[in-house]
């Protein structure tokens, strides 16, 4: 395909569900700068915008990447948002950035050079290319949707590349900005970068208080952080039975393979018990950068027969091993990068619909899961006693109905979606300017 045809079908690609109505709002829209849309693994994302739309809250969506996977969650279906995906990557679309941001430098005048000469310098100070990219598509982003005023407020969910968008679109545009932050993006963030964000942002949003506390740290001074989980649909994951705790036990467990999530120690676990003579096999849903070594490690420990991977899952299917397991188990750890979980949104599930959950003490995880009161936790990297909390969860019988009916309450005080959202509508209510 020639540059030219490149060109054309991109300009076609970057106005698919746009609205049709060209007039100005009536109150402000807020902005939604995202990594991707939709993800399957980021389903918070999704059910935090029907939630708001729900609420009155009017909403574009800015995604930096197209899907990457080829089904997606019902509720997507549902959100009314109209979708903008910017280009990825400056080489393949070298000529569209150029275009559209000559054509922002045109009407911001100095405005823009001097955004540019400080994105310029940040770039030349971190040695990072990634820098200018992001700066070219705020740009772009800035002069495709940004100019008409529609747009009141951006939010960037994740601090890390969204977020410095959605910096350099404010300075460019004068837009306030705000942004969530996570798990990865976070600990694997330089502290400067981070600091900068937080005090240039009108508020941050993070979804656990450990979160919150670091956050608080690298600012400095205080600022405006605000705790909100993200919640589940309870109604949607209803409490209910699970299968007769007998042999052969079915254990569950739905994450990303990435160090992060610890499955080298659970495969390892997992041997512990099946040379001690336990009758059990593990169902794992998701796929990941190391899916490849965890399936080789699960070969040479013979575990082939005991471990099966699922792949990704829609929630609709999720939910039903969910239903039909024993028990779920989750290994989480701090990779060497820093990188560690928040509250896995999988746990919330999993204690939700009645299932025992084992995990580690790990980041924010304690927040959720209460060692003997609502769940069962041990140190992380630590496969023998992470395989003897598996045996004595497996064989406890009906001696855990109380622990699950108590996880099921705390879900229901701190993890309901419909009362968390409510919190980010006030703060997004109040920066649009809605009564």
């Amino acid at each position: 395909m020639n540059d030219s045809r490149k060109e054309s079908l991109w300009a076609h690609q970057v106005q698919d569900r746009l609205p049709t109505d060209a007039s100005p709002a009536r109150t402000g829209v807020l902005g939604m700068i995202l990594k991707g849309y939709p993800r399957i693994s980021e389903s918070f994302i999704s059910t935090e915008i029907l939630l708001l739309e729900s609420l009155g809250i009017p909403i574009q969506i800015f995604s930096l990447r197209r899907p990457r996977e080829s089904f997606t969650h019902q509720s997507v279906q549902k959100i009314q948002a109209p979708v903008t995906y910017t280009p990825e990557y400056v080489l393949p679309h070298f000529r569209t950035l150029m275009a559209s941001n000559l054509r922002l430098w045109r009407r911001l005048g100095g405005r823009y050079a001097r955004c540019l000469a400080r994105a310029a310098s940040r770039a030349l100070e971190r040695k990072k290319t990634a820098t200018l990219r992001h700066f070219l598509q705020a740009g772009h982003l800035a002069h495709l949707r940004l100019m008409d005023g529609r747009v009141t407020h951006l939010h960037a969910h994740f601090c890390h590349t969204p977020t410095s968008v959605a910096l350099f679109a404010s300075e460019l545009t004068g837009l306030p900005f705000s942004f969530t932050g996570h798990a990865k993006d976070i600990y694997t963030s330089e502290p400067d970068q981070l600091r900068r964000k937080i005090h240039r942002a009108r508020f941050v949003v993070t979804c656990t208080r450990y979160n919150a506390q670091y956050l608080q740290r690298i600012a400095g001074r205080p600022v405006p952080i605000h705790t909100i989980y993200h919640g589940i649909d309870l109604d949607f994951f209803a409490f209910g039975a699970n299968p007769p705790p007998a042999p052969p036990y079915r254990l569950l467990s739905v994450g990303r393979m990435v160090p992060k999530k610890g499955y080298d120690d659970l495969l390892t676990a997992l041997k512990i018990l099946d040379q001690e003579g336990l009758d059990f096999t593990l169902d794992h849903i998701g796929s990941g950068e190391e899916k490849d070594r965890i399936r080789t490690l699960c070969r040479r420990l013979g575990l082939e027969r005991r471990v099966r991977f699922r792949g990704t899952l829609p929630h609709e299917e999720v939910i039903d091993y969910y239903r039909r397991s024993h028990a779920f188990v989750l290994a989480c750890k701090v990779a060497e990068n820093g990188d560690r979980d928040g509250i896995p949104n999988v746990l919330v599930e999993a204690m939700a619909v009645g299932l025992p959950v084992i995990s580690t003490r790990v980041s924010a995880i304690p927040e959720l899961v209460e060692d003997g009161v609502t769940g069962t936790l041990v140190e992380p990297a630590q496969p023998g006693p992470l395989a003897q909390a598996i045996r004595k969860v497996l064989t406890s019988g009906p001696a855990l109905e109380a622990q699950l009916r108590a996880a099921r309450r705390k879900v229901e005080a701190d993890f309901d979606n419909r009362r968390c959202v409510q919190r980010l509508y006030e703060l997004f209510r109040k920066s649009l300017g809605q009564p």
